[in-house]
């Protein structure tokens, strides 16, 4: 079946990854597969310029910029100035991918802590949302956005309905899920999927990583959420195409598209 008004919100296509066949991809392949939108997420500066080209040049795309936990040590010395500039761009629609992660420890947790709350910031003044990026780190993550009551989108959400419960609690918080839900033994994402408001849900995937089943060891584009689609639909006991529209309202409803 051919699906519409698909939301990717969340995706890296200037990843060297994608070096061959990116063209190919962006200008006939995924249009033709029904994807309306997609977030190109930053993760280090130069990574932030090249998707702000992308979406100069692709009308589907939308781009944000911001510094992720796992590439500070790379950042420039100007790097809130280099974001302002690129939050200039009339494309650029969030401050992200932005976060904790402790998944190889947490030796500099702290400094995490200090990027992440100083991009926040960053976001409120420019009154855009975040795109967040939490790993192995729910403690300081629920701390931080229940005291700065952030908008923006929880990306990947891979945690309990319990603390999915807890963050409901912070107005224009979204929750995304992504190919993780196809997976065997997953659990407690699938059980947040279930108590979730319709109008907070939102689809990705991550491209190219973190591909759906039944293709997990390939490099994933944005045509594969139809397969992370299907799995949240019967999860929420929805039509497919149902569920993408909801998705894809509630992605331009956060992003301001």
């Amino acid at each position: 079946m051919q699906y519409h008004h698909i939301f990717d919100t969340h995706a890296h296509y200037a990843s060297r990854r994608f070096d061959n066949g990116r063209e190919e991809l962006l200008s006939r392949i995924l249009p033709d597969a029904g994807i309306q939108y997609i977030m190109l997420a930053g993760i280090e500066i130069p990574d932030c310029f090249q998707s702000a080209a992308l979406a100069q040049k692709y009308p589907y795309l939308y781009c944000s910029a911001g510094l992720h936990p796992s590439y500070l040590d790379s950042r420039p010395d100007d790097w809130q100035t280099q974001i302002r500039t690129l939050a200039q761009f009339h494309k650029c629609k969030a401050i992200g991918e932005i976060g904790l992660d402790y998944h190889l420890g947490k030796e500099n947790a702290p400094l995490q802590k200090e990027i992440l709350i100083r991009q926040i910031q960053l976001a409120k003044e420019l009154d855009l949302p975040c795109i967040f990026h939490f790993r192995d780190a729910t403690g300081d993550a629920v701390q931080i956005l229940k005291q700065y009551q952030p908008r923006g989108v929880l990306h990947c959400f891979n945690g309990s309905a319990e603390t999915a419960k807890e963050l409901l609690k912070i107005p224009d918080l979204y929750f995304s899920f992504s190919g993780v839900i196809t997976y065997q033994n997953v659990r407690k994402p699938l059980e947040a999927l279930k108590i979730l408001p319709q109008d907070r849900i939102l689809i990705e995937t991550d491209a190219p990583y973190l591909t759906p089943e039944p293709f997990r060891n390939r490099r994933c584009d944005s045509s594969m959420i139809i397969l992370t689609a299907e799995k949240a639909a019967k999860i929420r006991n929805l039509p497919t195409q149902d569920f993408i529209t909801i998705c894809c309202e509630n992605a331009c409803r956060i992003f301001r598209i």
